[in-house]
């Protein structure tokens, strides 16, 4: 057997060839597939302070903060977030209240003469006369006791605008109320409602929100201003989401 039989062809390396050429005339060449099967994901852990830093709140935004929290010590302020507007509904609402509260009460004290009258008092009703004039008063004092509930919890209802989100105080009776709280980032859209002649006299109407991604859909009925608020509502929005302070006379 020849001894150069047992020896082994060395293997010459292959000279890539480019596959193409870019813009400039540089060779492009393929790259080998990579095997990623047998490879670990790489876990990276960072380590957070155990006193994070505060960030950085100027003078005057303080100053607003702490007006704010003393004004409204109801809302959860964070650092160095203020109130812009806080908005109530207008009086349109309570003259709804009233004029049906005074309806029912004129209604049955108008009654009560003619069940105290001799025709109907003495010869039909005789001395139950007295005790249905009594269940009247006391039904005028229960209805006159709704319409002060009813304006408690129309008046608890609130909108506030802060510097950094919307708060709205939902209150629909005594005993349930709910807070929503929207930040400005996550506000999408924002417009203002008036519909009929009445809204356009008295200049009210309502507010509409919605936010990204749910596409939940927020309202607020009864907005003095409807116009004018919302505009104030949507530079704060602009002015969050762009880095800008919300009002222009805070300085960073």
């Amino acid at each position: 057997m020849n001894e150069t039989d047992n020896q082994t062809t060395p293997i010459e390396p292959v000279a890539h060839e480019p596959v193409a050429y870019d813009t400039n005339g540089r060779p492009l060449y393929t790259h080998p597939p990579v095997d990623t099967a047998n490879q670990k994901p790489q876990v990276v852990y960072m380590a957070r302070p155990l006193e994070p830093q505060q960030p950085h709140v100027s003078a005057g935004v303080q100053k607003k903060a702490a007006a704010s929290k003393a004004a409204f010590p109801h809302l959860n302020l964070s650092t160095g977030e203020y109130v812009i507007s806080a908005i109530r509904r207008h009086p349109i609402g309570l003259f709804s209240i009233w004029f049906v509260v005074t309806i029912f009460v004129i209604t049955l004290f108008a009654a009560i003469p003619f069940i105290m009258s001799g025709e109907i008092g003495a010869q039909g009703l005789g001395e139950g006369g007295e005790m249905l004039a009594f269940i009247f008063l006391m039904l005028a004092a229960l209805v006159f006791m709704g319409g002060v509930i009813a304006t408690v919890v129309y008046n608890a209802n609130r909108f506030y605008l802060t510097n950094e989100s919307v708060i709205q105080h939902i209150q629909t009776s005594l005993f349930s109320k709910k807070e929503q709280t929207i930040s400005l980032t996550n506000i999408e859209d924002a417009s203002f409602r008036q519909h009929g002649i009445l809204q356009q006299l008295l200049d009210y109407g309502s507010l509409r929100l919605s936010t990204e991604g749910e596409e939940t859909t927020y309202r607020f009925n009864y907005v003095s201003h409807p116009q004018q608020q919302i505009s104030i509502l949507n530079n704060a929005v602009e002015a969050f989401k762009n880095g800008r302070p919300v009002d222009p006379n805070d300085d960073n």
